[in-house]
């Protein structure tokens, strides 16, 4: 229990009504299933041979025990009128009446037959988590909450485990099965979408081409160029030639790798910046109807791969992280405990 929050949180009133509620659901609850207890011939014949004082004192409650459920429908109509006010003159939701609906156990859970009177359990809940919301309590840190998420947790992960280890394995069998998978992604992906792909290529090598040429954008892409160029000319010996020129040699050399970079530069960017949808659909054409036997096996072993990489994902998705926490949490429990005698 958390007071200082239950002070910020200006809900003093309400968590004293959340615990006189929370009693009355208890005792209520506690009623009902004894009632429904009592009604059998087992107990009934119990208490009557082992406690016959139960017996006179509780006939009159059970043969009159519709009015005593109404007494305690009565307190929660009550608390639920009082509260709706309250949410309306605060403007917690949108409409007024909103708040009836979100809050439907409630109402439910006040009708007198025993299909509904389970509902009343969901409110103790609510009153929990309202405490909760406010972080008066945190059931986060509580052993049964722990104990539930815990179990939870590998109940989820060890379906999901199997779930995705078998959709993998189906996977890796199709693809095993289907040699001409890249050709029917090439039929019946690309080929669809043949127009909105190579116009879209085609606009993307346009633009790389503009932004090489941009005074600004392209200069990191032209530096590397003329660097490349430079080492290249330099790296030649045919034009290594020139510095034995007296005096011009090595203006010549400069002025001939300015030459080279600057045409090279305008070539890429004229090709670049050419490259129009109808280029780009030829280059399509050809690269995918023309491939020969290597490219073929190329692709074979591409597949092959994604197999591999598929079974190590399944490899590792097997592994059992509950297991894991487990371990560290004996090692954990284990250190303290030496710790301890240690100490002693």
């Amino acid at each position: 229990m958390n007071y200082e929050k239950l002070r910020e949180s200006k809900q003093g009133f309400w968590f004293v009504v959340d615990l006189f509620m929370m009693g009355l659901l208890i005792i209520n609850l506690i009623l009902l299933i004894f009632d429904a207890l009592y009604s059998t011939a087992a107990l009934f014949d119990f208490l009557t041979e082992y406690a016959p004082g139960v017996i006179t004192f509780y006939q009159p409650i059970h043969d009159n025990f519709l009015f005593v459920d109404l007494c305690f429908i009565a307190v929660f109509l009550s608390e639920f009128v009082v509260r709706w006010i309250v949410a309306v003159k605060n403007k917690e939701y949108m409409r007024w009446y909103f708040f009836p609906f979100i809050h439907w156990y409630d109402l439910v859970g006040c009708i007198p037959v025993e299909s509904a009177r389970i509902f009343r359990f969901l409110r103790i809940i609510s009153v929990i988590y309202r405490l909760h919301k406010y972080q008066i309590i945190d059931f986060r840190n509580w052993a049964f909450f722990r104990f539930f998420t815990f179990y939870y947790n590998v109940l989820i992960e060890e379906l999901s485990d199997r779930i995705v280890a078998k959709v993998i394995t189906d996977a890796q069998e199709e693809i095993a099965k289907s040699s001409g998978l890249l050709d029917d992604i090439a039929d019946q992906i690309i080929a669809p979408r043949k127009a909105v792909v190579t116009q879209w290529i085609s606009s993307l090598i346009q633009h790389l081409g503009q932004s090489i040429s941009h005074p600004e954008q392209g200069e990191v892409i032209r530096q590397h160029i003329i660097k490349s160029v430079e080492k290249a000319v330099r790296q030649d010996k045919q034009i290594a030639m020139l510095n034995l020129v007296p005096v011009l040699g090595g203006g010549l050399e400069k002025r001939l790798e300015n030459t080279v970079s600057n045409v090279v530069i305008q070539s890429i960017t004229n090709m670049l910046e050419d490259m129009d949808n109808d280029t780009v659909a030829d280059v399509f054409e050809k690269g995918f109807n023309h491939l020969t036997n290597e490219e073929k096996q190329v692709n074979n072993e591409f597949l092959n791969l994604i197999v591999e990489i598929l079974e190590l994902v399944k490899g590792h998705i097997g592994q059992k992280r509950w297991q894991e926490h487990l371990h560290e949490r004996d090692r954990l429990k284990k250190a303290g405990n030496v710790q301890d005698s240690t100490s002693n």
